[in-house]
């Protein structure tokens, strides 16, 4: 079964254009930017790179860049924006790479799209050098269990079924995809099963864009940030 990301490649890469969305370029690349710059990484592994956005940001500050997506129109949209670098086809739960092999790998928004996501940070993991990073930015579960209340009122975001982990299908500005709910602690037990240490954690605001944008953003827990250390 498709989870609508082949029929969906066109419509999200015209949407991201250069600099992603709000959420990426308003909320969440600043504070992922933080946790990489100045610390040495030599390579990473961008899991679920889509257009190559980020592989590129990583690229620009001198780190050795993979990224690895399952869509190929996206992958040659990646190669297109970026003719020099390293854009493979793969999937998070079955990396293709030795063990220890990455300074730094990164998941940004892509766990939600992955069905076995246990299987995928034990993969990350296993890639990841003694030492090095996995940073992950992943919607906020309290957002993806949840809606606003159906128009006209829009005054109320209602959180439902909590606990319970299910795919449900995404529509807007002519994407069409499956996100998977999941509580917290159906990432956290598998991040600390694999013998990773957490070392930052946050949830970040707003820092630029459209006021009604920032507003709305901020009235729900909408992303957050990790980065789990590999112990060496």
């Amino acid at each position: 079964m498709s989870n609508g990301w082949n029929e969906s490649a066109a419509a999200w890469i015209a949407d991201m254009g250069e600099h992603g969305d709000f959420t990426r370029e308003f909320v969440t690349d600043r504070p992922v930017l933080q946790r990489i710059e100045g610390r040495g990484h030599r390579n990473a592994l961008d899991v679920g790179c889509g257009e190559g956005r980020f592989c590129r940001m990583l690229r620009e500050r001198g780190i050795d860049a993979i990224g690895l997506d399952p869509t190929e129109d996206m992958l040659a949209e990646a190669r297109r924006r970026d003719p020099e670098g390293d854009y493979r086809q793969g999937r998070a739960e079955a990396l293709l790479f030795a063990d220890d092999m990455f300074d730094l790998v990164v998941s940004y928004l892509s766990l939600i799209d992955i069905t076995d996501a246990t299987a995928a940070i034990h993969e990350m993991a296993r890639v990841l050098r003694p030492g090095g990073s996995l940073v992950i930015v992943n919607l906020n579960s309290f957002t993806t269990a949840g809606a606003w209340d159906d128009p006209p009122l829009k005054s109320r975001f209602v959180i439902r079924d909590y606990l319970d982990e299910r795919a449900e299908w995404v529509e807007w500005r002519g994407i069409r995809i499956q996100n998977w709910h999941r509580p917290l602690s159906s990432y956290m037990k598998p991040l600390i099963a694999a013998g990773l240490i957490l070392r930052h954690f946050d949830e970040p605001d707003t820092n630029g864009g459209p006021a009604d944008r920032r507003a709305r953003y901020r009235s729900i827990p909408y992303c957050h940030v990790m980065e789990w250390e590999k112990p060496a």
